[in-house]
């Protein structure tokens, strides 16, 4: 008996491949709008940085994917279905309506997308299902979207395994374990989501507050903050964790472990604006400074994605 197909679109926010590609990737954000040349040369040397010109970063997404196939396949080797995973990216190819096409190329009529970021925002992963779903109309594909999956046990589960991994880390340094305080972050939004009634907040808030809850945080000992806001006249979410971290120094807090807990995987936003640009802050603020590790495509998380993705489809 041939098995009923389904197709799976992996979205993510994409990243160059080479440092050639930066300024296509990021004129792409700017929708068509080249950077300037002093804009170009701050986000090249970010990712010179991080990457020294070697970019591995792609190869996450792909892991991801692959490791997402891999985990589908094995949950529903005894039934009647199959899932056939196909990447979408943002703003580099392949694109969202890249990976719906190859989908319909192959013949799949019905199909689930999903985000490889947790929590819903109209402006993030209900942009990335809109697209998804206008292109699969163009192809007679029915598609349903996952929104969220922010309070999934695996997840709450795997992130609370690598926040308790690196308090364990500082007491092994001597430090003592409620003495540290837990930055939970997530990338900044421009703030008119609140007047919106946005749930990202909310869900990341919720996803903090499990994660605490299971490592046995006392509610001094953990607060929510933003990062990675972008450049514009409008106001973004905040405070930033750059002023999170004066503000914990202020008040007599030595150490601190951060906990981005909106990402999935490394990439700029950790790599750069956490282990270069918060490090080098909370040195100068002498503070104890780690990170937890990503999820990457670590078997729960990959768990956890196809669990959501089965769970829709039913």
């Amino acid at each position: 008996m041939s098995k009923r197909r389904v197709g799976v679109l992996v979205m993510s926010y994409g990243t160059p491949r080479s440092m050639e590609e930066i300024e296509p990737y990021y004129t792409h954000i700017r929708r068509g709008n080249p950077p300037s040349a002093e804009q170009l040369a701050e986000l090249q040397e970010r990712y010179e940085a991080i990457v020294g010109g070697v970019f591995p970063l792609r190869e996450h997404t792909d892991r991801q994917v692959a490791g997402l196939q891999l985990a589908l396949d094995r949950l529903t080797e005894d039934t009647n279905v199959q899932y056939m995973c196909y990447q979408g990216l943002k703003h580099v190819q392949p694109y969202i309506e890249d990976g719906v096409a190859a989908m319909a190329h192959d013949g799949i009529t019905e199909a689930v997308s999903i985000v490889l970021a947790p929590h819903y925002s109209v402006m993030s992963v209900g942009g990335y299902n809109k697209r998804a779903q206008e292109e699969a109309e163009k192809h007679g594909i029915r598609m349903k979207c996952v929104n969220s999956y922010h309070l999934h046990p695996e997840l709450i589960d795997a992130l609370a395994e690598r926040v308790n991994e690196q308090l364990d880390a500082f007491v092994q340094e001597g430090v003592d374990r409620e003495a540290v305080e837990v930055l939970f972050s997530a990338h900044s939004l421009p703030a008119r989501i609140l007047e919106m009634n946005d749930p990202y907040p909310d869900e990341l808030n919720a996803t903090a507050a499990a994660i605490a809850k299971q490592c046995g945080l006392k509610d001094s000992q953990w607060r929510f903050t933003w990062q990675s806001a972008g450049q514009t006249a409008t106001p973004w979410l905040g405070p930033d964790i750059l002023d999170t971290l004066s503000t914990v120094a202020d008040e007599g807090t030595k150490w601190v472990l951060s906990a981005p807990i909106g990402f999935v995987s490394d990439h700029l936003e950790v790599l750069y604006d956490l282990d270069i640009e918060a490090l080098q802050n909370a040195q100068n603020l002498q503070l104890g400074f780690k990170r937890i590790r990503m999820l990457n495509d670590d078997p729960q998380f990959m768990s956890v994605l196809a669990d959501t993705i089965m769970k829709l489809d039913q």
